[in-house]
């Protein structure tokens, strides 16, 4: 019985290709043609196939194994020419005419590697291939695999442009959604090469919110509409419900969150979470408060904030930030929340992108308030007291209208907080 020595064909300029998937196993027959194994250059995906028809009698490499052109792939046995003895004779010599031909089996293949034409071979898998494989499994090798699991891909979503329907690199790029190229890794530098540096630890809770704040920026596609609401009443009606004493004194904050509650009820699109598929609308108004503290931000929860008055969210809120900057927050109190605010005000600065706190669909960043000259004619112009308003919504439930005509209501609440009340 005649044995046969297969090795890698010319590769080009391609040396020490890694072989991503080996097709075959001890003890299959194939055919000429028929693809052996797998090899992945940083340019280019091939399959090294099989020059004569044969019974596999010994692999030689395995799968993370690098291969160049020449480098032993398998033994043959009982190795046939490319058209096969077992095949009338008259079938062979009426395709001889036609057939490429076949070189002689006992020519080293290593020689005979050299003259062989590798291109084909990268773009052909023969059907017997694809048609063994189960009809849910895509057809895609490991390191295609493996790239979509890093991407979050599902193969079985994917449409392969490879022939026979094989999903390539590129199919995950154009069809999974993903960029079209890989993410460079984190620079490997030091700061202490540059200059004298100095380190503190994160905090617990930074440690604990650095992750769910990554998850939800990543995850969330969002989109932050910008507004201003005209505050200029409703500052004078804070201040003069603070003057007379009676208990605890109302914030501006405060006055927003009934405002919101108001807001939520005629937009209730924002009042809402995404789950299994459905926005999943909420009848009940329970606010997320952002706290900064001295240990990091968290989000204590009013509940059932448009049941509750002035005073009592003013009590229920001081309540819940003087906790939080003890450190003494119970995780009940910062769940279930609706919707969440996010103030710079007692700080400054004006607009920005505050990040959707999961699994709620949108997040109210206020700015400071500040005096400017406001004119609805461009004629006359009035000192008007100006709230920045932010709010980040996620795409995938709400689309810009939405946000725009959700902050317009605020932004009417706002300014005649009376409205609010009927």
């Amino acid at each position: 019985m005649s044995e046969e020595l297969v090795v890698v064909p010319d590769l080009g300029n391609f040396h020490d290709v890694p072989v991503v998937e080996v097709l075959v196993k001890a003890g299959d027959s194939v055919r000429p043609e028929d693809p052996l194994v797998l090899i992945e250059s940083d340019k280019a995906m091939m399959e090294v196939p099989s020059p004569v028809a044969g019974v596999v009698a010994e692999l030689l490499l395995k799968v993370g194994d690098t291969v160049s052109a020449g480098t032993p792939v398998l033994r043959l046995a009982g190795a046939l020419g490319a058209a096969s003895s077992a095949e009338p004779a008259t079938a062979a010599e009426a395709s001889a005419d036609q057939a490429p031909a076949t070189p002689d089996r006992d020519t080293p293949r290593a020689a005979s590697g050299a003259s062989a034409n590798p291109t084909p071979a990268a773009n052909i898998a023969p059907p017997h291939r694809a048609a063994a494989l189960s009809p849910s499994e895509p057809y895609a090798s490991p390191s295609v695999r493996r790239l979509a699991r890093e991407r979050s891909v599902d193969l079985r979503g994917v449409a392969g442009s490879g022939p026979f329907g094989r999903i390539l690199a590129e199919d995950l790029s154009v069809r999974g959604g993903a960029l079209p190229f890989d993410l460079p890794p984190w620079p490997e530098t030091r700061a202490a090469d540059f200059g004298a540096t100095r380190s503190e630890p994160l905090t617990r809770i930074q440690r604990l919110s650095g992750p769910a704040l990554h998850r939800n920026w990543v995850s969330i596609p969002h989109v932050t509409c910008f507004d201003a609401a005209d505050v200029t009443e409703l500052e004078a009606f804070r201040k003069e419900i603070n003057a007379s004493g009676d208990g605890p004194k109302i914030s501006l904050l405060v006055l927003v969150m009934k405002a919101l509650t108001a807001a939520l009820h005629d937009h209730p699109g924002l009042n809402a979470s995404l789950e299994a598929g459905q926005r999943v609308h909420k009848d009940y108004c329970h606010i997320g408060v952002a706290v900064d503290t001295p240990h990091g931000l968290v989000v204590p929860v009013i509940r059932d904030c448009e049941k509750l008055g002035l005073r009592a969210i003013a009590v229920e809120l001081m309540r819940l930030a003087d906790k939080a900057q003890k450190g003494t927050l119970q995780p009940a109190e910062m769940q279930g929340g609706s919707f969440t605010v996010s103030s710079l005000g007692s700080i400054g600065g004006g607009h920005f992108t505050p990040v959707i706190n999961a699994p709620e669909v949108a997040i109210l960043g206020l700015g400071k308030a500040e005096w400017r000259q406001v004119s609805d004619d461009g004629i006359d112009w009035q000192a008007r007291l100006m709230l920045p308003l932010s709010l980040s919504f996620d795409h995938r439930a709400l689309d810009g209208a939405a946000a725009a005509r959700f902050n317009r209501t605020l932004a009417g609440y706002l300014a005649d907080l009376r409205r609010a009340l009927l």
